[in-house]
């Protein structure tokens, strides 16, 4: 009789169990350790699909221009009426790829990746996540006034979501996922590890948490690494070197009301943004003429300006490095202000990440040149760096926009790598976050998702229990199940803990993957015995309507990553994950603290 039928697993079954246990005994990788892995995994996927998209925008550039260089900083040298037909052409081919592809879809579903991470259960919709995707190649690609951050964003969330899914992960793990993908998509944006991470900590799960915060960061970092080796490690948006200094702490104070200036413009700016999307929302016409709209104003402002056409990432390099004049910036400003919203309103696919710091820069080299102009016939000494307050400027209307004032200061901190900018950075971004609320509470995000339920997710997860947490199905063995069986387990499984019940699927106990160590070694012995012979019968266990903080107060007496959920009678119903509990307390902690803050301002 073979070795297996008689109860020695046989073939490859031996070696993998046997390295399974060393593995086991010598590196024990936990289940945030495996978290950590496939955050990695996920960074580096995010990273290569935003060089992809960024190479690919390149190409459609080429191919509606036929012009060179492959970016939207060429559109200087098109022709007056390339520049007047361009961006329009590009918003009616991405409404067309919206038009047409939405079709190709069996049912309408939102592909908001903050939603599938905040409201959602993780899932993004890939297909219409790839159709969107590539409409916003070809407004990106046409000079549409939109950032390239929002698609490259879209493509690390949806592949951490179908990197999940396969991975058939709970919803809270997976969910994780996605916020680690979008995490890597700021990264890889940007150039900005640290600012990636802090993007969807701060303004999308709102949590610091090291159980989130850990794996964000590990995508982020691999994510920063995998696109410096391909596009080189430069920031991506190539800031010029600014000289910040403060010859005395009286300097300080232009910086103060630079940041209450960027707190009272940004409300407005968010306005514009939201009237244009209603404007063109009462267009009685399908979403290709409305695309094509917004991309024929961009042209015609365009044609005065060119460089108003894409991200702007080029125009702030030339504030910075003082190659326009003031009222040449004013001017551009305006004109760039309005195609972003032109562009935004219309429906376009993209970010107004990049164009909010255009904004803030134009802003704040016009905030200096204003105090300059007042004060330099009497104090020709104290002459600012409009260079400076430009930078500055960003940072302070970043965060009175997102309504993120860690993230932006650390943003512009790693787009920059000057110290000397921290202090006044702090300061404008602090004062520019509380002005801001004094107009309007919400940020650009935050209205996005109060408007699609965020409160009742947040009265949802103030009564979460472990059913609400348990997943269904365990993997479990028979009493009587043979080692041959018990070792198929334990190979085709990453659990260190197998569930034994009886014919009734009452629970009877576990089998440790240490538990069979010896039997490795011993064929004989192996042979003769069942399940219920190897099995720990003292086990913890769960029930289902159990609190949270009950569930964390038996995982701290408990080694393991999950517990067997049953009920009062040994029932097995399924088990629940240490990590999802914590990441649910997490959230739940921050759901509550959101709404005591209500109640106090209320």
């Amino acid at each position: 009789m073979p070795a297996e039928e008689k109860g020695m697993p046989g073939g490859w079954t031996l070696p993998l169990l046997k390295l399974r246990v060393w593995v086991f005994d010598h590196i024990r990788p936990s289940e945030t350790q495996v978290t950590l892995f496939w955050a990695g995994v996920i960074g580096f996927v995010g990273a290569v699909s935003s060089v992809l998209f960024r190479r690919l925008a390149g190409a459609v550039y080429w191919l509606l221009s036929w012009q060179k260089p492959g970016s939207t900083e060429g559109f200087e040298h098109l022709p007056w009426w390339k520049m007047l037909i361009l961006p329009a052409l590009g918003g009616m081919l991405a409404g067309l790829s919206i038009f047409f592809g939405t079709r190709l879809s069996p049912k309408k579903s939102s592909t908001d990746y903050m939603e599938a991470i905040v409201l959602g259960n993780g899932v993004v919709p890939a297909r219409l996540s790839f159709v969107k995707c590539v409409s916003a190649l070809f407004s990106i690609a046409s000079g549409g006034s939109i950032g390239r951050e929002g698609p490259m964003v879209q493509l690390s969330a949806v592949l951490a979501s179908l990197i999940g899914r396969m991975r058939r992960m709970p919803t809270l793990q997976l969910r994780l996922l996605v916020a680690c993908g979008a995490a890597a998509g700021i990264a890889s944006a940007y150039n900005a590890p640290i600012g990636g991470a802090m993007f969807v900590a701060e303004i999308v799960l709102g949590s610091m948490a090291m159980e989130s915060f850990g794996p964000l960061v590990f995508a982020s970092v691999i994510a920063t690494l995998t696109v410096r080796n391909f596009l080189g490690e430069s920031p991506l948006y190539e800031i010029q070197a600014v000289e910040v200094r403060l010859n005395s702490n009286w300097e300080i104070i232009p910086y103060l009301f630079l940041g209450a200036a960027a707190g009272v413009i940004a409300p407005a700016f968010l306005k514009l943004l939201r009237w244009s999307e209603s404007a063109f929302s009462r267009l009685t016409v399908p979403i290709y003429l409305k695309l094509a709209l917004g991309g024929l104003i961009v042209g015609a402002l365009a044609v005065a300006h060119p460089e108003i056409c894409g991200n702007g990432a080029a125009l702030v390099n030339q504030i910075l490095g003082d190659e326009l004049v003031w009222y040449g910036i004013f001017t551009i400003l305006v004109f760039k202000l309005i195609a972003t919203a032109s562009t935004f309103g219309s429906g376009a696919v993209g970010g107004v990440f990049t164009p909010t710091l255009v904004a803030g820069a134009g802003i704040g080299y016009l905030f200096c040149s204003t105090i300059n102009f007042a004060t330099l016939k009497f104090f020709p000494s104290a002459a600012l760096i409009p260079s400076a307050f430009a930078l500055v400027g960003m940072g302070a209307f970043l965060a009175a926009t997102t309504r993120a004032p860690i993230m932006a200061i650390i943003m512009l901190f790693e787009m920059t790598l000057d110290y000397q900018i921290i202090l006044p950075l702090m300061l404008a971004c602090v004062v520019a976050h509380y002005v801001s609320l004094g107009f309007q509470e919400k940020s650009i995000y935050a209205e996005s998702l109060k408007r699609k339920g965020a409160g009742t997710f947040e009265q949802q997860l103030a009564s979460l229990s472990v059913a609400d947490l348990m997943k269904k199905d365990p993997v479990v063995v028979s009493e009587n199940s043979r080692f041959s069986e018990i070792a198929k387990c334990f190979i085709t499984h990453r659990f260190n803990y197998l569930y034994v019940v009886d014919q009734s699927q009452h629970f009877k106990g576990v089998i440790s993957l240490h538990d069979i160590k010896s039997y490795l070694s011993d064929p004989e012995l192996a042979e003769i015995v069942i399940a219920r012979d190897i099995m720990q019968e003292k086990f913890p266990t769960i029930t289902p309507y159990e609190s949270l903080a009950d569930a964390l107060t038996k995982f701290s007496r408990h080694d393991g990553e999950r517990l067997p959920v049953t009920d009062a009678d040994t029932q097995l119903f399924g088990t629940v994950s240490k990590t999802d509990v914590i990441l649910a307390l997490a959230e739940r902690d921050k759901a509550s603290a959101k709404g005591e803050n209500m109640a106090k301002a209320a």
